[in-house]
């Protein structure tokens, strides 16, 4: 892992719900994170991969270390200071950690209905735990840009929806 002068907060620069939340972000929660499109990231080089950056917004600590989904939103908060600390480190421990993580899944799943977001913005079915979708109807919007991404989305959500209801990381 390379150290970083400062982390970077990677998001879908394709979705409007996403792009309108880091605007959010740049005016309103004074982190020193650079926020990136995933879409013109060297995402190698950041550890991490189109996977994972479509499926959840990535925070790339100056470490090097990766965190993703409400995590990465926590530790966000957490390099914001002021107010925005406590709520970072809350949503970090358990049960606050399971809330922020549906929460997070929840929005992630209809995120081209919320304000700002487009039918571009709906993340691919099978990439989302079965849980996550409220109903049929979203099955219908969303579409997997490929099957290898697909696969390796659907893979990697499961895998971190068990972690969590387990109480790992």
């Amino acid at each position: 892992m390379t150290p970083r002068r400062r982390p970077v907060l990677v998001f879908d620069g394709d979705c409007g719900f996403c792009s309108s939340s880091v605007r959010f972000m740049r005016r309103r929660i004074p982190t020193s994170a650079e926020a990136v499109p995933y879409q013109s990231a060297d995402l190698a080089a950041l550890g991490t991969s189109v996977e994972q950056a479509s499926y959840e917004v990535v925070w790339v600590a100056r470490d090097g270390r990766t965190h993703g989904g409400a995590l990465g939103v926590a530790k966000m908060l957490v390099d914001a200071g002021g107010v925005w600390r406590p709520l970072g480190l809350i949503a970090q421990v358990p049960p606050f950690r399971w809330l922020a993580h549906g929460l997070y899944r929840l929005i992630a799943a209809n995120r081209g209905r919320l304000p700002g977001g487009t039918p571009a913005c709906a993340l691919p079915k099978d990439a989302l735990p079965k849980d996550a979708l409220p109903n049929d109807s979203q099955a219908k919007d969303a579409q997997p840009k490929d099957a290898q991404a697909k696969d390796a989305q659907a893979k990697d959500a499961q895998a971190k929806d068990a972690q969590l209801r387990n109480g790992g990381p």
